[in-house]
């Protein structure tokens, strides 16, 4: 046992039951053998087993013998572990998970596995046959090379064998090497090129090797198949990954690509009808966009827009007759983010009271608006008539300090772009800025809106709805179409919104005192209109038109009604006696949510990619399956295909946000507050974890209050909350529809007396 087993095909081993004698775990139909494995004995029955079940095959003249799940390391007595050769795989999956002993408690019982080449002997086969002088024996260990490099044990062994380095030295040389085979066998050598990059992706993506390793020899020979008009779709995609993981993890990398890659040589790329390659491409563009220097984003931002990269987009992705997918959704959404971002410079400048250049900006808002009006003379004398009507039209503009209105800029945010946002307002919509403040500044009934306070808050407010300054959401698809349909689409956007604060402060009869609660309900109103995702800044604008404050009003009504609280002692009492009815409908559901299933997306710290697993409760709420997907479910996953399983009763406790292990770890993800509050992780046996990233806040809400559930704990999420609150609400309701126009009291009617004898009957005919 202490060497390598001779063998020549892998041996499937099953665990579906477990027999009680060597005779009755030896059992071959069709020529595999089928063996139970329990979890509990690993070592010395595993040893015993092995001599009679290897007999009947001595004269086979077999190299290796494994399983294959992993390269599973035995316990050999207290000595250490002893690398038997041996892979444990589910012969069901598409790659296989190889055991190590990390990962060894995972096995449980029933669980089918096969025996296969080991991964440190696997690794050494490929790295051999990928150095063939036989195309087809090259281009068949390329590509088993890319399905095997998805799992880390295989990965590990590989890259130990140099095989990274073997990797760069093939595609660095390739096209020179087989530039007479290409001209014969084009398809092959693309073949070849494809499942090399794919190889290098699935080994880098492990982690394992630093980025900062590569020579500008093999950049330049990645971006030239991007820079290629005519390239292999595969063979792009890849090399668009490579280069994207490349910026986002190395500075020095960033700067050799930027110099490599120009947005002029990925337009071409959006052009296209292939969403995988446009997605990939933006993203891309994203990468350089974040890494860049901050002295740099706005030159970059500059040549965006020369390249008309956002008509590009809204053409050729947004408005193409095709769905747009999650991860397209999210590389929109990041781009939107990071365009917005540019304003973050502007938002946190204080206004100099002494930079004759912006109070020149000041000027030009008085002028714009008060134009028509006679301006002194320079003469002797002019210069207190001056400053007084100067005074008298800052006053009219709205401007809280009407003597030096350069001091209401000096608060950041919204800094200077407030005065931004007010000259674009006064030049690009000249008459609404002019019929704006004179239609206030001749009001004398203290109704006038002040047009300089509200284009400060507005502006401020509109940051903090669009995160101005935040970093992208790893899991946000949250882009707004209407926004890449103008390239001033910030200033447009704050247009439309002053004009619908100075319509809503006249339906709202508001006075300078009413200010907040103007602010609170343009919000709301800006909030809901958003919320329809309109698709242009006109269709924006119309949405706005219909929400009116009467409108507001009206759903404001609406929702108070259905959250009528009873504030009654009887009726308290009453939702005391009924809540906890309702909390065990609440329990049940999330339960019954738990056991259809969730998709959960694998997370990157390097880059997003549509690696998906799945979770789901047993029907009998005993169990959690769970297992890797190739892609995104269509409904639900049968729980027999999933082929991990954690039992209920071995969790220990269920932690969320910065407690998870996943969100201590290094990496960007913990740096995001969206991913934060998304972030949640079973801990179960000793130092062991199931760590999860919700899609979204809802799920979140459900599976914490599930696994709560399970444990016996209470459940806390807002959506606990305000599901208890509909509920209690409607029954309650409920209850009372008999009562209606009854006045209920609010103290129970009294007891009477006793009386005096008890010598009567009642006559019940």
């Amino acid at each position: 046992m202490g060497g390598h087993w001779p063998t020549t095909s892998p041996l499937h081993c099953s665990t579906q039951t477990v027999p009680t004698s060597i005779s009755q775990r030896r059992t071959f139909i069709n020529g595999k053998c089928h063996y139970a494995a329990k979890r509990t004995a690993w070592a010395s029955p595993l040893l015993s087993l092995f001599s009679p079940l290897i007999g009947p095959f001595a004269k086979c003249t077999w190299r290796s013998f494994t399983f294959h799940l992993g390269c599973c390391l035995f316990k050999d007595g207290q000595e250490g572990w002893a690398d038997m050769k041996c892979n444990l795989s589910h012969p069901d999956l598409a790659a296989p998970k190889l055991i190590h002993h990390r990962n060894r408690n995972e096995i449980k019982n029933g669980a089918i596995l096969r025996l296969a080449t080991s991964p440190a002997q696997n690794a050494q086969q490929l790295h051999e046959r990928i150095q063939s002088s036989s195309m087809d024996a090259k281009l068949e260990a390329l590509k088993d090379l890319a399905s095997y490099s998805r799992d880390i044990t295989f990965a590990q062994e590989f890259i130990n064998l140099d095989g990274i380095s073997l990797l760069t030295q093939m595609v660095e040389s390739g096209t020179e090497r087989y530039q007479k085979l290409q001209k014969i066998m084009k398809p092959c050598f693309g073949d070849m090129l494809s499942f090399t990059l794919t190889a290098f992706v699935e080994l880098m993506d492990h982690g394992i090797v630093s980025w900062d390793t590569f020579s500008v020899a093999f950049i330049k020979k990645i971006a030239s198949f991007v820079n290629k008009s005519a390239i292999d779709i595969s063979i792009l995609q890849r090399s668009l990954a490579i280069l994207e993981s490349m910026v986002l993890n190395s500075h020095d990398l960033y700067q050799k690509v930027a110099q490599e890659i120009t947005i002029g040589q990925l337009i071409p790329h959006l052009q296209g009808t292939d969403q995988e390659i446009q997605t990939y491409t933006i993203a891309v563009i994203n990468a350089l966009f974040l890494k860049a220097p901050d002295e740099k984003r706005q030159e970059m931002a500059n040549i965006l827009a020369q390249k008309q990269l956002r008509s590009i987009i809204l053409m050729h992705v947004i408005r193409a007759q095709r769905a747009i997918n999650n991860e397209m959704a999210h590389q929109l959404y990041v781009l939107q983010v990071l365009t917005f971002n540019l304003l973050e410079d502007r938002v946190m400048t204080k206004m100099d009271p002494q930079d004759q250049a912006q109070r020149d900006i000041i000027f030009e808002l008085r002028r714009i608006a008060f134009d028509a009006e006679c301006e002194p003379s320079n003469s002797g004398g002019s210069i207190e008539k001056r400053k007084s009507m100067y005074t008298r039209d800052y006053k009219k503009l709205g401007f809280i300090n009407h003597v030096n209105p350069a001091m209401d800029f000096t608060q950041t945010p919204p800094g200077m772009l407030a005065l931004d946002n007010m000259l674009y307002f006064a030049k690009h919509h000249q008459d609404a800025y002019i019929r704006i403040v004179l239609e206030n500044s001749c009001r004398e009934d203290k109704h006038e809106c002040p047009f300089g306070r509200s284009s400060i808050e507005l502006t401020k407010m509109l940051c903090e709805i669009l995160k101005v300054g935040e970093l992208p959401s790893e899991t946000c698809n949250d882009f707004h179409p209407m926004f890449f349909t103008h390239d001033r689409s910030f200033e447009e956007f704050f247009c439309i919104c002053i004009q619908l604060l100075n319509k809503t402060w006249k339906e709202m009869r508001a006075t300078s005192e009413d200010f907040n609660k103007v602010m609170q309900v343009v919000k709301e109103q800006i909030m809901r209109a958003l919320t329809t995702k309109p698709s242009s800044l006109d269709q924006f604008k119309s949405k706005l038109q219909n929400l009116s404050y009467t409108e507001i009003l009206k759903i404001r009504q609406s929702e108070r009604m259905n959250q009528e609280d009873f504030q009654s002692r009887p009726i308290l009492e009453l939702k005391e006696k009924i809540q906890p009815e309702i909390l065990e409908l609440i329990k049940q559901q999330r339960l019954n949510r738990l056991v259809e299933g969730t998709c959960f997306r694998k997370l990157n710290s390097r880059r997003r990619q549509d690696k998906f697993w799945y979770c789901r409760l047993s029907p009998n709420h005993k169990v959690l399956h769970y297992g890797d997907l190739e892609e995104s479910p269509q409904g639900e996953v049968p729980h027999d295909s999933l082929q991990d399983k954690l039992p209920v009763a071995d969790i220990k406790a269920v932690v969320t946000g910065k407690d998870c292990p996943h969100m201590k770890e290094k990496g960007a993800l913990k740096q995001n507050k969206e991913v934060l509050e998304l972030a949640f992780s079973i801990l179960y046996d000793s130092n062991c974890q199931l760590n999860f990233i919700a899609p979204d806040k809802h799920e979140y809400c459900i599976w914490t209050d599930g696994l709560n559930a399970l444990l016996g704990k209470d459940m806390l999420s807002d959506l606990t909350r305000n599901d208890l609150d509909t509920l209690l609400s409607m029954e309650i309701k409920l209850r009372l529809l008999d009562l209606e126009n009854i006045q209920i009291p609010d103290a129970p009617p009294p007891i009477p007396k006793e009386p005096s004898n008890y010598d009567f009957v009642y006559d019940c005919n």
